[in-house]
């Protein structure tokens, strides 16, 4: 039997709500309310238009998902941003904002196992999210344009997203910005279109990705474009502010490639490259799949480093993020084995030196631990 009060708030809520939903979150115990339940995406097709002048961005997300569950709700995450239309396999539908949370009801319920596209059109002024150890992520804004870098949260600073590395999709993206202005984004560049004096650039990442990876950086960049012996396509985009510094460590590139594939195995996507821009703020680089970003011209170390994710990381992806630790450390002990094999100390001779620290240096200050169990994540109220 229903208690009163339950069964009056269904009512209220409509029929579409009156069944299962999904949660709000994917489980993960660092970042409880980070991704969503109830379904699996399988592509993204983004389509953005950004003024770095007023760091207006303009966004369509269409996502197509399949349902795991019967579903009358499900959320997506995304933070700020005005929503100004949602439809689910194109017929209109109602939503509204919980926090990080944008919570739709299609006009009818998905089946289990149905396929379905979810349109969202939204816009403003992004922001970056400010991580627990202070640094920042998502849509960072530069001098002249933004510093995309989604780990771990930052994904919904700039589109809608099922935001947890668990759920990796495809994506499509097409991004305009002013002329004499790139943007740069994952996987094959697919052409690019100038009119009325705003450049489209397009671009396809065809091998799953876990949103945290995706980026849509701007600047105003030099392009330098070329194939592999073995059919690896590179794009290289970098501020001319760091161009000169960053040169001589851009063309080791395709060896460090060679050297990481004899050591890992096969490079497990089509394209590769860098994004270097002068982002003095951001503090660090990160992996993004396919084309690394560097806050500033890197050095060999680094680019080793962000290349070795693009296996340990990327393709093989973390399921919560309390094992970022295997992601990290597989980079670095990639970064001690090239300079072992490459007339540099041995990969125990850097452990050891590190290991024999004292305790009170810097390298075992850690301010945290893991934070406490959280509750499951639960539907919202009707």
């Amino acid at each position: 039997m229903i208690p009163a009060a339950v069964a009056a708030l269904l009512v209220a809520a409509g029929p579409a709500a009156a069944g299962p939903v999904g949660t709000s979150g994917a489980g993960d115990p660092y970042f409880p309310l980070a991704g969503n339940g109830g379904y699996d995406v399988g592509h993204y097709g983004l389509t953005l238009g950004y003024d770095p002048g007023s760091r207006h961005l303009d966004g369509t997300a269409v996502l197509t998902a399949r349902a795991t569950e019967r579903l009358t709700r499900f959320d997506l995450d995304l933070s700020g941003l005005k929503v100004t239309g949602v439809t689910v396999d194109h017929a209109k539908a109602s939503y509204r904002r919980a926090g990080q949370e944008l919570v739709i009801t299609p006009r009818h319920s998905l089946r289990r196992n149905q396929e379905f596209k979810v349109t969202v059109t939204y816009s403003g002024t992004p922001k970056p999210v400010t991580d627990p150890d202070g640094s920042p992520d998502g849509w960072i804004p530069t001098d002249d344009g933004a510093f995309v870098a989604g780990e771990p949260q930052g994904a919904m600073t700039w589109f809608p997203a099922d935001n947890h590395p668990k759920d990796k999709a495809s994506y499509d993206f097409t991004i305009t910005v002013p002329d004499g202005t790139t943007a740069v984004a994952n996987g094959v560049p697919r052409g690019r279109t100038t009119s009325h004096g705003r450049t489209t650039f397009r671009w396809r990442q065809s091998e799953p990705m876990a949103s945290y990876l995706a980026t849509a950086t701007v600047g105003k960049f030099k392009v330098e474009q070329y194939t592999t012996p073995d059919g690896l396509e590179v794009y290289n985009a970098v501020d001319p502010r760091e161009a000169s510094a960053a040169a001589p460590v851009l063309k080791k590139l395709p060896s460090v490639l060679a050297w990481e594939s004899g050591v890992f195995g096969p490079y497990p996507f089509r394209a590769a490259g860098a994004v270097v821009d002068r982002a003095p703020q951001v503090g660090y680089a990160l992996e993004t799949q396919t084309r690394p970003l560097y806050d500033s011209a890197p050095d060999l170390s680094t680019l080793v480093h962000e290349s070795a994710h693009q296996w340990f990381g990327d393709s093989v992806a973390l399921t919560t993020w309390k094992d970022i630790w295997l992601n990290e450390g597989f980079a670095t002990y990639a970064e001690w084995l090239y300079t072992e094999q490459h007339g540099g100390r041995s990969a125990q001779r850097a452990f050891d030196a590190l290991y024999a620290k004292p305790a009170g240096d810097d390298l075992w200050a850690w301010g945290g631990g893991p934070p406490p169990p959280p509750a499951p994540p639960q539907p919202h109220p009707p």
